[in-house]
């Protein structure tokens, strides 16, 4: 029976099942409502997804979730120094006008 109660104890800990998560799992992992996640699973949009098992629990993966996020981070200027247009040196407009 210990050994029963120690791997139920690593598993509610997150040893084992923290490669999956449910829908209220990854929203609550990601700060967000299960609604959000299941409006952006139908419009094809936020972190991918898929349907497990028998009865087609919508699930998520750990590494999925933490490379969308990267990817949120470096698709917005203000994470992203390369994409910040005050890192960009002023355009030359003055030759656009000179031929009109």
């Amino acid at each position: 029976m210990s050994g029963r109660s120690s791997l139920a104890a690593t598993a509610s800990s997150g040893a084992i099942c923290a490669a999956f998560l449910t829908v209220k799992d990854a929203a609550d992992y990601l700060g967000l409502s299960p609604h959000t996640l299941y409006v952006w699973r139908h419009r094809r949009q936020g972190p991918p997804s898929f349907r497990m098992g028998p009865r087609g629990r919508v699930m998520y993966r750990l590494e999925a979730l933490d490379a969308w996020v990267r990817e949120q981070e470096q698709a917005d200027s203000r994470s992203n120094p390369a994409l910040n247009p005050l890192n960009t040196p002023p355009q030359d407009r003055s030759s656009r006008f000179l031929g009109a």
